[in-house]
């Protein structure tokens, strides 16, 4: 069936039954990998998009529940709060593996878009349907204080008051 879909500011137009997830139109149709599948149960988080900008799990979303939303990815964020969270996510050295980092970003940047500023238990809250199979949850609870300006260096850094690893004194 075809169907018609704005991802990223562009309208693509695809061939797919309407009851295939959104996460496959994307990675397989598309060829727009940035996507991650992670469980298919909309557990953990790797392949969260925005639809009509709000965050969604796009490995249960079926195409035809989409319809004329617009669709934003990882390849398509950028641009305020999204280049803050993406170069906080850098300098903090966050992903390990990366392979849920493009929904840690996703999730990240909706959060800093709707509260600015969070509480470590509002960032937690926003990140809990997100696994990091590496564990990196402090680093990127560190990285979206960054990224909204709270100036919370990442421990053991020379921002936080001690020496970087072999550095003089």
């Amino acid at each position: 069936m075809k169907t018609t879909l704005r991802v990223n500011d562009t309208v693509r137009t695809i061939d797919v039954d309407d009851d295939t997830p959104l996460l496959w139109v994307l990675r397989d149709e598309l060829s727009m990998t940035g996507t991650k599948f992670g469980c298919g149960r909309a557990q953990c988080g790797a392949c969260t998009v925005y639809v009509d900008g709000e965050p969604m799990r796009s490995c249960v979303l079926a195409v035809k529940h989409v319809g004329d939303r617009p669709v934003t990815t990882i390849e398509g964020l950028d641009g305020g709060v999204a280049d803050r969270v993406q170069e906080a996510w850098k300098s903090l050295q966050v992903p390990q593996c990366g392979f849920c980092q493009s929904g840690q970003v996703m999730t990240a940047v909706a959060l800093l878009s709707e509260i600015p500023k969070p509480s470590d238990a509002q960032i937690d809250a926003a990140m809990a349907g997100n696994i990091c199979r590496c564990a990196t949850y402090d680093r990127i609870r560190q990285a979206i204080h960054q990224a909204a300006g709270a100036g919370r260096p990442a421990p053991g850094t020379p921002a936080a008051g001690r020496p970087a690893p072999g550095a003089s004194s």
